[in-house]
């Protein structure tokens, strides 16, 4: 892998060893501002390894984000995923979450080894091994087979790791977390620095149980007799109980790039997504308090749908999505010639005249010090719900889990910005009126997935809703049919490895490909979507 386990390393600490023939040749040639490893606090690691998890941007914005049909985008940058074509540069952002994977990994690799055996360090030990349990699904849901018992070996020689199977990777996480989460210990140190629960070891625990339920939960296909021993014992274990639980990260509002991650990544992304048609339907049909939360419609001119700081129109009534497959070339998948356009906001200087469609609310989402959700409450009540369908031994009842995600999944939007505050009443009073389609085994799945895709998507955490869409086939999504896309008009399944993969690792990685079913293609699926 074109991964620099060493140079990551040595720009955290670095070691000066050296021997020397005169007495102070030692004081004159070691750099007095650089630590050793002996006086070295692994703790600094952990904040920079979790922005670097959270903190993915056009990563997902890319792909997941459209191809979910939860944006969408008339502009070619976007059509990657909106349309299902390659553009240039596509193939690198198709492996950004590879890199991604083991530069963070490389960060709590080193951590864990410093904290290892260690009393001092036993909950920062911990809370690495479940960081790395979090970073590695993610790196594997997205493209299957992945290094992971060699990854980070540099040291020991092995630069070319081999690619283990998915499933041998999905083992080694859950038994990971199972016994880390267990040592976790709130009599001992806490970890400073800590960007997701300030060193509560209480809710660490609660996390690393609910990583452990979707873990499980992820395998309901492919192998549900371990998928239900390993989802009671997360439930039993204890998962989040409430949207305090909610793990996420507040950016830093003094870095433009990482407080801006919570949309739009550079100041015209805002002008070029926009809310799809599918997902702002999907709202209006049973009128979702959500609307108004999170959508607007931007001021009418140019000029205005181009600041930052003007806000739009944000009643329910007005809100319309931008249908996905559609762009500004013209021809027939020119949104203008489409039945409906709601009009511009301008043009010429304006690349992207789609002001009369609903955007994500700038107070929401375009904002420094933004929150970065991480595994949420409702998120985690809709797998126990899920669960409890299925007949798995699960306390509470499906209906119940359901509710709660309902009122979590809206309340915990204040958590964004206290412009998108769904009351507790408001939220309630909807998911009274919208209780869990117990008719059926399969009326039951297809809502609690629905759900999780409208939860996910509305806290712009898309890989996890293309992940679980993958798993659970729901909501039915009608993939579009844009001219010259390489999917053969179907949504993508995977993304493709880091393209220096097969020049700098390239027998591991051919290994790894043969597989896959057709390739290392986007239509290829990963060995739980079956």
């Amino acid at each position: 892998m074109k991964i620099n386990y060493k140079a990551i390393c040595i720009a955290s600490m670095a070691l000066w060893l050296t021997t020397s023939c005169t007495g102070d040749f030692d004081q004159i040639n070691t750099d007095p501002t650089k630590a050793s490893e002996a006086v070295w606090d692994p703790n600094y690691f952990l904040p920079q390894a979790q922005n670097r998890y959270i903190n993915v941007g056009y990563d997902a914005m890319l792909y997941q984000s459209t191809a979910m049909q939860v944006l969408a985008s008339t502009v070619g940058y976007y059509g990657n995923g909106d349309k299902y074509v390659n553009t240039s540069g596509s193939t690198g952002y198709q492996g950004a979450i590879f890199n991604r994977t083991y530069e963070t990994g490389a960060d709590l690799a080193e951590m864990i080894r410093l904290t290892a055996g260690k009393d001092q360090y036993v909950n920062l030990y911990n809370i690495g091994r479940i960081m790395q349990a979090l970073n590695f699904q993610r790196g594997t849901d997205v493209y299957g087979d992945i290094p992971y018992s060699q990854a980070f070996s540099a040291k020991t020689g092995i630069t070319t790791p081999k690619y283990d199977t998915q499933q041998s990777i999905y083992m080694s996480l859950l038994t990971e977390l199972e016994q880390a989460t267990a040592a976790l210990d709130a009599s001992k140190a806490k970890p400073t620095g800590d960007l997701f629960y300030g060193g509560d070891i209480t809710k660490w625990k609660k996390f690393g149980y609910s990583v452990m339920l979707r873990i499980a939960m992820r395998m309901t296909k492919v192998d549900p007799t371990t998928a239900k021993t390993w989802a009671e014992k997360a439930a039993a274990g204890g998962v989040f109980t409430s949207i305090d639980d909610n793990a996420k990260e507040i950016a830093d509002a003094n870095n433009a790039t990482s407080a801006i991650y919570n949309v739009y990544q550079v100041s015209d992304d805002f002008r070029e997504l926009r809310w799809s048609k599918t997902f702002i339907d999907m709202l209006k049909t049973t009128s979702d308090p959500r609307l108004s939360a999170i959508a607007e419609v931007p001021q009418a001119g140019a000029a205005n749908n181009a600041s930052q700081t003007l806000v739009g129109n944000n009643a329910a009534s007005v809100q319309v999505g931008l249908p996905n497959g559609f762009d500004l070339n013209g021809g027939a998948t020119d949104i203008r010639q489409q039945a409906g356009y709601p009009g511009a906001t301008g043009s010429g200087t304006d690349i992207a005249p789609l002001g009369n469609y609903s955007r994500p609310r700038i107070s929401v989402y375009l904002k420094r010090a933004g929150t970065l959700m991480v595994l949420t409450y409702p998120e985690t009540e809709l797998l126990l719900a899920e669960a409890k369908v299925r007949g798995w031994n699960v306390s509470g009842t499906a209906a119940d889990h359901y509710k709660n995600a309902l009122i979590g999944a809206m309340t915990s939007l204040s958590q964004l910005d206290a412009t998108a505050t769904i009351a507790t009443e408001t939220a309630t009073a909807f998911a009274t009126a919208h209780p869990l389609d117990v008719s059926s085994t399969d009326a039951s799945l297809k809502a609690i997935n629905t759900e999780y895709w409208k939860t996910t998507g509305s806290m712009f955490n898309f890989i996890e809703t293309w992940n679980n869409w993958r798993r659970s086939g729901y909501p039915t999504l009608t993939p579009v049919n844009y001219p010259g896309n390489v999917t053969n008009a179907t949504i993508p399944r995977r993304m493709i490895y880091l393209s220096t993969e097969n020049v700098t690792n390239a027998a591991n990685y051919a290994s790894a490909v043969t597989t896959l079913t057709g390739g290392d293609l986007l239509t290829s699926r990963v060995w739980w979507d079956k």
